[in-house]
């Protein structure tokens, strides 16, 4: 073992696999995250007990179709398995999880794993599937030919997590003696060259093979230049021989993995057609037309449940957090405290809070288009409209991710290839409305439209995600054509099968996330409430009896809301206002808190929290003694929500993706530029055409 305490176990595969299933099955609750010493890439781990008792430590290794890399994410797996990683050893044994269903693509990078000189399990996932398909495979053939045990699995439905716990207790685990034969003086050359390496023994031949496998590129940035003419003068030893360098392995590994797949898959009962459930579903699913409506539709499904079902639980939490407040004032004495703790903590972070049953509803869907297989299709059908500005469709999926967060969206970036389409795709993903922007939403469509039926407001609200994806595009297109020019790339992406979600993993996801909302809600949000409280309250008024309107205007925050003022006065907005902008700067959903706190909500019996807010903000009158918040300037401020740069959690993770502060700040410069643009269009048009 590595560390004489744990044995260590890579959990390694292709994308959409089932591998995160896999890893949630084995490790349940007993997980963190953090990130790989010097990189960006998410370090995801977690601790299981094999069938004896003996505890392990899981690393699940980002999604590879190869160990000659092509992103950052392949490249950390990489690094991980060859032990080049400071600080992480290589794993003890390897789970190679590979789809029953498409043997002969997934068993490739199978194929290197045999060779890195570790213990491998295979686990073959989703047999269920192979047999939708007509597919038998031999197991025991398949476990011959390869070398190592091979556990079928449906990792959905927790069928074989016992018996991959079995076979990875078992000590020892033979290491791997089957591998794809290469031309002897191919394995000469690596001989050679391996020992004029600086790298252990074990890995040394893989080493070289990644080198030989250079092209005149790859080899001036990726290989030392210590040896660097030694790699040049094997490669042109091997032409002389009439080989390929580049090709030569990967020809060896696929003839191998062609001429397993011929003695262990047998076909049977396919339909007359040849078309399995997941082609018959991508018929309408992937069409030009019918695909984007059912797209659609499922957009439109997920905010009619947003605001449905989501009504209860928030109810309940709204009425929990006026107990407590209310509870707070009779057991504190008037004054500054009681105020801060009921007024500023307890209605502060509650006003956020009571947003989390809409949160967790939104990461409920991401992760059934996830687990399902119908993400991928997302980014295929995306892909007719992106290329159009410049990107494909896996571009996509990280704007997608961006719904229910940016900084996960930011993160997935890490699948692009191209560093410029990486780049673009992290400028523009914050466009993507976030869960963030949920409270803001729910409280303008509210002032905005208080009759309006529940289509009504469905339909708002994906207008607004359709105003963010629309403003990605548009600023998409412009990057490519100017700070970040490069070609179109062309869209190779895999679709798995349709498959039914992990309800436990998607659950799991929504907890991990819930509990990340509250964390932040109990620590940035609770900071910033009591900061705003502190600001909306001093200096106090030497007359006491001055009315509460004219406390706030003399505060600190009030004073700072009305030095902006004619910065946002065209956009409909007063001081007030400008005060919810600057704290939203931290955090967007802060926006309700300190509404609520700007406005001085107090308890009330007979209604909830989020409906005080919003019946002081109708109150709310203008100093000609119009309403402050029309339709109009309502949708102005959503407008403006859509499209600036509000939150520093993000900025963070852009500074730290993209290795500099360049690309941040300019982010928040063009984006808070262009929210400011829209809205004072919206606000400007709207009165030019008499709208209120």
């Amino acid at each position: 073992m590595s560390d004489g305490i744990f044995r260590r176990v890579a959990i390694a595969g292709n994308p959409n696999t089932g591998k995160s299933t896999i890893f949630n099955a084995l490790t349940g609750l007993r997980q963190k995250v953090g990130n790989y010493p010097g990189v960006t890439v998410e370090k995801k781990t977690g601790k299981f007990f094999s069938s004896h008792g003996e505890a392990m430590e899981l690393i699940d290794l980002p999604g590879s179709y190869s160990l000659q890399v092509r992103s950052p994410d392949e490249a950390v797996a990489r690094d991980l398995l060859l032990g080049r990683i400071a600080g992480v050893a290589r794993p003890d044994v390897i789970i190679a999880v590979v789809d029953a269903s498409n043997l002969d693509r997934h068993l490739y990078i199978a194929a290197q794993m045999l060779e890195l000189g570790i213990p491998v399990v295979v686990a073959l996932n989703m047999v269920d599937v192979a047999e939708e398909h007509g597919l038998v495979i031999d197991l025991m053939a398949l476990r011959e030919r390869l070398g190592v045990p091979v556990i079928p699995m449906v990792a959905s439905k927790g069928t074989g997590i016992i018996e991959l716990k079995q076979a990875v207790s078992r000590t020892p685990l033979h290491k791997p003696e089957q591998r794809a034969q290469l031309p002897i003086v191919y394995e000469t050359e690596l001989a050679a060259l391996g020992k004029k390496l600086p790298y252990p023994a074990e890995t040394a031949r893989l080493e070289a093979m990644l080198l030989l496998s250079l092209d005149d590129t790859g080899l001036a940035e990726q290989c030392d230049p210590a040896h660097r003419a030694d790699v040049a003068a094997a490669q042109a030893r091997l032409r002389t021989h009439g080989i390929d360098p580049l090709a030569a392995p990967v020809d060896a590994r696929y003839d191998w993995v062609a001429a397993i797949c011929t003695a262990v898959i047998h076909r049977h009962g396919e339909d007359s057609d040849g078309l399995t459930i997941s082609d018959r579903l991508d018929i309408v699913l992937t069409h030009k037309l019918w695909g984007w409506l059912a797209f659609l539709g499922m957009m439109t499904a997920m905010f009619l449940c947003i605001f449905l079902v989501a009504k209860w639980p928030m109810d309940w939490i709204s009425a929990v957090v006026d107990a407590v407040a209310s509870w707070t004032k009779t057991k504190l004495p008037d004054g500054d405290l009681q105020s801060l703790v009921s007024d500023g903590v307890i209605h502060g972070v509650g006003a956020v809070v009571v947003f989390l049953p809409q949160i967790l509803i939104l990461f409920f869907f991401l992760g059934l288009l996830e687990d399902s297989g119908y993400m991928a299709r997302a980014a295929f059908i995306m892909d007719r409209l992106m290329s159009r500005v410049g990107l494909h469709g896996k571009s996509f999926v990280p704007m997608l991710s961006s719904f229910a967060c940016a900084i996960p969206g930011i993160m997935a970036t890490r699948t692009i290839e191209n560093r410029k389409d990486r780049f673009v795709t992290i400028l523009v993903a914050p466009l993507m409305s976030c869960s963030a922007r949920l409270p803001v939403y729910t409280l303008m469509i509210a002032l905005l439209l208080p009759a309006a039926g529940l289509w009504e407001k469905a339909g708002i609200m994906l207008s607004m995600y359709l105003l963010g994806i629309v403003a990605a595009f548009g600023m998409a297109w412009l990057f490519k054509k100017t700070l970040l020019r490069s070609e179109t790339p062309m869209l190779l992406l895999e679709l798995p099968p349709y498959r039914a979600p992990a309800i436990r993993g998607i659950i799991q996801r929504m907890w991990e996330r819930g509990v990340i909302f509250l964390r932040r809600a109990g620590t940035v949000i609770l900071a910033l409430n009591i900061i705003l409280w502190a600001l909306l309250h001093y200096p106090k008024p030497a007359d006491k009896s001055a009315p509460e309107s004219e406390r706030i205007a003399n505060s600190i925050g009030g004073r700072a809301g009305k030095m902006i003022e004619p910065a946002i006065a065209p956009l409909g907005f007063d001081w007030k206002i400008g005060i919810g902008l600057v704290g939203s700067f931290a955090a967007r959903e802060v926006f309700v808190s300190t509404m609520s706190q700007v406005y001085d909500v107090t308890d009330d019996d007979k209604d909830k929290l989020m409906d005080r807010v919003g019946a002081a903000m109708t109150a709310e009158k203008r100093e000609t003694g119009a309403p402050m918040f029309t339709p109009l300037v309502c949708l102005s401020i959503m407008v403006f929500y859509v499209l600036a740069m509000q939150c520093l959690s993000t900025v963070a993770i852009v500074r730290r993706e993209t290795n500099s502060w360049r690309w941040p700040l300019f982010q928040i410069a063009y984006m808070n530029a262009l929210a400011w643009l829209a809205s004072f269009l919206v606000y400007q048009g709207g009165k030019l055409l008499g709208w209120q």
